[in-house]
C-alpha cells in the first residue's frame, strides 16, 4: 500500500429503504419476494449481510417461462458475497465479495453473472483506513451531496442439493472493482465501479450480454467529487451501527462509544477488523 494508506475494510453504508430506491430507480419493491424481508437502515454493512440491490429481469409468463417482450426492474434482497451455483459450501461467499472487471468475464465464478444476472447496489457511502500518527483513521468516502453512490455488482442464485424444488434458493451478490483513478489512487490501487445515473440502465440491460466497455474505471472527474470524511473509529467494531459512524470528527480524535445493545457480561467485545480488505480480493 502506498502513502500511508492501509488496506479498505469490508464496510459500507447503506441507509434507503426500499420504498425510496423503487422511485429513485424506477422499480419496483420487490423485497418481498422469495419470502425475504429489507434489512433495515445500516452503517456498518459487512460481508454476509442481507443488501438492496436493483435488477431488471424479463418478467415470467403464465407457464413459468420468460417473457423476452418485456423487462421488471426490481429492488430486491441480496446477500453480499457471491456463492457460485456450484460452490458446495455457501460459506465460500465471505471470501467472494468483489469480482475484478478485468478478469470476471474469464472466472468461472462471475463470467455467467456477468453476461447475464448484473444489479446495481445502491450505497450511501464505504469506509476506508489511513494510518496517520501510528493509529488507524478511518475514512468515509460519500458524495457530498448526499446522494446515492450506486456500485456496480453480479449476482447469482445458490441451491443445496437436498433444498425442495419450492424453497426459496439464497441469492448472493458481488461489487465490481476497477484500477483506481484520480484522489482514490492515493488511497487504495483497487475501487468498486461507480456507475453514474446514466449507466444505470445499460449495466442493468437483460439483453446486453457483452459489457466489456461499460467496465472502465469511473470517470475522474465523477471521483473528484467524491468526499473523504475523517470519521469515529467506532466503525471498527462490527457491533456499532448508526449515523454517528458517519459523522465528521477530527482525525485522531478518541472514538465515542456506538453499541447498540450492551455488551453481556463475561462476553468479549466484537474485535476491530479494519484489515478485512474490500476491494483487492480477487
Amino acid at each position: 500500500m502506498t502513502r500511508g494508506w492501509l488496506r479498505m475494510c469490508g464496510r459500507y453504508a447503506a441507509t434507503r429503504d426500499p420504498a425510496t430506491l423503487a422511485a429513485e430507480f424506477d422499480a419496483i419493491d420487490g423485497t418481498d419476494a422469495l419470502g425475504g424481508s429489507a434489512p433495515g437502515p445500516d452503517y456498518n454493512v459487512a460481508p454476509t449481510k442481507p443488501v438492496l440491490a436493483v435488477v431488471e429481469r424479463h418478467p415470467r409468463d403464465p407457464d413459468g417461462e420468460p417473457d423476452p417482450t418485456r423487462t421488471e426492474r426490481s429492488v430486491r434482497v441480496m446477500r453480499w458475497g457471491l456463492v457460485p451455483a456450484w460452490a458446495k459450501d455457501p460459506a465460500v461467499g465471505s471470501r467472494m465479495i468483489n469480482a475484478r472487471a478485468e478478469t470476471a468475464a474469464e472466472k468461472p465464478a462471475y463470467r455467467t453473472s456477468l453476461a447475464r444476472r448484473r444489479c446495481l447496489l445502491p450505497t450511501d457511502g464505504w469506509y476506508e483506513w489511513k494510518k496517520e500518527d501510528g493509529r488507524r483513521q478511518p475514512y468515509y468516502v460519500t458524495p457530498p451531496d448526499g446522494s446515492s453512490l450506486v456500485l456496480a455488482g453480479v449476482w447469482t442464485t445458490w441451491r443445496p442439493p437436498d433444498l425442495a424444488d419450492d424453497a426459496p434458493p439464497l441469492i448472493t451478490c458481488a461489487v465490481i472493482t476497477t484500477d483506481a483513478v484520480g484522489q482514490l489512487a492515493d488511497v487504495h490501487e483497487r475501487m468498486p465501479l461507480m456507475l453514474p445515473r446514466e449507466l444505470w440502465s445499460a449495466w442493468l440491460d437483460p439483453a446486453r450480454t457483452e459489457v466489456e466497455e461499460l467496465l472502465r474505471p469511473t470517470d475522474d472527474a465523477f471521483v473528484a467529487a467524491l468526499e473523504l470524511r475523517p470519521v469515529s473509529s467506532a466503525v471498527n467494531n462490527v457491533r456499532n451501527n448508526g449515523p454517528q459512524l458517519v459523522a465528521r470528527v477530527d482525525p485522531g480524535a478518541d472514538p465515542a462509544p456506538a453499541l447498540d445493545q450492551p455488551r453481556r457480561r463475561g462476553r468479549r467485545p466484537a474485535p476491530e477488523t479494519p484489515e478485512l480488505a474490500l476491494f483487492d480480493h480477487p
